[in-house]
């Protein structure tokens, strides 16, 4: 039974309401050593987007959409686009009307992300240890992969696929709910417009803890990450932590540090590709956003230099 003490319960695919609690303004902690460099703000529910949000994507070719996962885990499951507002520094402060019906996705869970070329949105399937496909102007899931069938046990929650630039660049990354299970992948057209997975391989020493959903990557330069690193939104923990990655691209379980604790329900996880924030969704904890600021992005075609342990980038300025 997949449970959040504070939210929901989830058994067998079905979701049980059990209390909802709004994040209370100081229920969110920044790690001390982060504090001084990244900002917490709430944003709230997104207007019309059922509850029990999933994972979440900016829509490709259009970074004042964002899209997200209603109805969470269950069969009636789908994504849906909203605008979002934006302040003088493009930071997001809002969204702008109500949240539209945007393609099935049913068990849709923490992982949202597009392909490396941008052209089909790749779906989390939460109990049913699936990846769902959507190609662009679909409505409806056009491909359908059984996870099982590869040799991942169930429980497939959240996936991504490392930026250029980062290491293990273009490959697919999944992991499991609850048991933290990390797997690594590629993905091969199929002729159709959408992908096969193939070369499924589970890293055995990049389990992770926390019950682990959605999970993105910080971008290069940002202020207290001297190596490629990632973030985690943990739900079963209550956290979001950061790991720094490995030469393939998968996460250095030592090297987890909290990033931010007090959370309920924490599952999806994004990159603003015009700041750099960092959002996340809850799955409970009163259905919301959360934005996180003070992240750098990286000038386009700035990569990092692995073999120094280092990162070239230029910095925007804030």
């Amino acid at each position: 039974m997949r449970i959040s003490a504070m939210v929901v319960a989830r058994c067998a695919g079905v979701v049980v309401p059990v209390a909802v609690f709004a994040l209370s303004a100081g229920a969110q902690t920044l790690n001390p050593a982060f504090a001084s460099d990244y900002t917490i703000t709430d944003l709230g529910s997104v207007p019309a987007l059922p509850p029990r949000y999933g994972g979440m994507a900016f829509k490709q070719g259009d970074p004042n959409t964002l899209l997200i996962g209603g109805f969470a885990n269950a069969a009636n499951g789908a994504m849906y686009a909203v605008s979002v507002v934006r302040d003088a520094e493009n930071h997001i402060t809002g969204f702008n009307g109500d949240a539209a019906y945007f393609a099935d996705a049913a068990y849709n869970d923490g992982g949202v992300a597009y392909d490396p070329s941008g052209s089909v949105l790749f779906t989390s399937r939460w109990p049913v240890n699936q990846v769902g496909q959507l190609k662009p102007g679909s409505t409806a899931t056009d491909k359908i992969i059984d996870l099982g069938a590869l040799g991942v046990p169930g429980g497939h929650a959240a996936l991504n696929f490392p930026p250029a630039g980062f290491p293990g660049s273009g490959r697919l990354k999944m992991s499991s709910w609850s048991g933290g299970e990390w797997f690594d992948a590629r993905i091969v057209p199929d002729g159709t417009g959408t992908f096969d997975i193939v070369d499924v391989t589970q890293v055995t020493d990049a389990t992770l803890p926390g019950g682990p959903e959605g999970f993105t990557y910080v971008p290069f330069g940002s202020t207290g990450f001297t190596h490629p690193s990632m973030l985690v939104s943990e739900y079963s923990a209550g956290n979001v932590a950061v790991y720094q990655m490995d030469s393939n691209g998968d996460p250095i379980v030592s090297s987890r540090q909290d990033f931010i604790t007090g959370l309920s329900g924490a599952e999806g996880a994004v990159i603003d590709p015009m700041t750099g924030d960092f959002l996340f969704s809850t799955f409970g904890g009163g259905d919301r956003i959360v934005v996180v600021s003070g992240f750098e992005i990286p000038a386009p075609g700035a990569v990092s230099i692995l073999a120094l342990g280092g990162i070239a980038t230029l910095r925007r300025r804030r």
